[in-house]
């Protein structure tokens, strides 16, 4: 029988204590960040002490600038001591997603809205695939709690549903809008807005005109290869910008980074699987997967020594589309 918000909610608190000290732990992207906001808010006063750790460095400006103006404390996992927490906690995210969470395993408390990918084993879990944002989940536990989200708790489960579900144009439900609905009442906009352009910068421009020369068109999906970049944000600006061409339903943009290939994958959710794709095409060579419209895979440059003999942009562009076509479903 489907549980109600408030037995959820129950059934989350009977998982700690009062003298518990808590470790949530995070991909860190505007989503979990939020979520991650949300649980710590949940367990005030109830457990001895809540930290914030993210397993990954982060670099986007719109990110850094949530994290600025909200006031989000957080610590990188590097510097977290395991022995000093007594449960932990992940939103946002599964175990078996990236090999950092694996220290931690396993966890007491599992809130996300990603499919399901291996069989979990924590005490509580709570996943919802069918959820644009995991935010949205959060927004209920706190309703459930009866607890009015403070402007800047408000404001960052608004901006994570708004960035999942790129304002509701990717697959969502009824529940989305209606905790975005109830969020706007207490959010700031005017910080959501100051969120939102932080990642707009005037060094990202150069990548587009590299991404219309090497572009190349098959059909309704567009490929395009910009090679080494600083920053992979502009990868993903890139892949969401070729999603506003008229006739387009696929977009895979890729470029390297740190020695990885990063390839990313857009399409306009009518009957695709972005994650799919992305884990049948690549994930013999790295780690992919995502949502059914958006997905992304990171191979190291070192697994494509035997697959690609010569790096040149044309021959990454010529390989990645010659694996996403050929796990294509016609």
């Amino acid at each position: 029988m489907k549980k109600s918000a408030s037995g959820k909610l129950r059934l989350f608190y009977d998982q700690f204590s009062g003298d518990d000290r808590v470790l949530i732990v995070i991909n860190a992207d505007p989503d979990a960040i939020a979520s991650a906001m949300a649980v710590k808010r949940l367990l005030w006063h109830k457990v001895a002490s809540v930290t914030v750790s993210n397993i990954n460095v982060i670099k986007r400006q719109d990110n850094l600038a949530m994290i600025e103006l909200l006031n989000v404390s957080m610590t990188h996992v590097d510097q977290i001591v395991q022995k000093q927490f007594s449960r932990f906690v992940i939103v946002d995210s599964q175990p078996d997603h990236n090999k950092a969470f694996e220290r931690f395993c396993p966890f007491d408390v599992v809130i996300d809205h990603h499919p399901i990918t291996s069989k979990l084993r924590a005490p509580f879990s709570d996943i919802r695939p069918n959820y644009g944002a995991n935010s949205s989940i959060l927004t209920e536990y706190l309703r459930a709690a009866g607890i009015k989200p403070s402007s800047k708790l408000a404001t960052g489960l608004y901006h994570a549903i708004k960035n999942d579900t790129n304002s509701f144009s990717r697959p969502s439900i009824a529940e989305d809008i209606r905790a975005f609905q109830f969020l706007y009442q207490h959010a700031n906009i005017h910080l959501v807005s100051k969120i939102e352009h932080a990642g707009n910068r005037p060094e990202f421009l150069k990548y587009f005109a590299l991404a219309l020369n090497n572009k190349k068109i098959h059909g309704s999906r567009i490929f395009s290869h910009i090679g080494p970049v600083k920053n992979p944000d502009v990868i993903v600006i890139v892949a969401d910008f070729f999603m506003r061409v008229h006739s387009i339903a696929w977009s895979v943009v890729s470029g390297i980074c740190s020695q990885q290939l990063i390839v990313v994958f857009r399409n306009d959710g009518i009957r695709k699987d972005a994650g799919k794709l992305a884990r049948k095409a690549f994930g013999a060579y790295g780690s992919a997967g995502g949502h059914k419209t958006m997905a992304r895979a990171e191979i190291e440059l070192i697994n494509l020594e035997d697959v690609i003999d010569n790096k040149t942009n044309a021959r990454v562009l010529n390989w990645i589309i010659k694996r996403v076509e050929k796990k294509t479903p016609s």
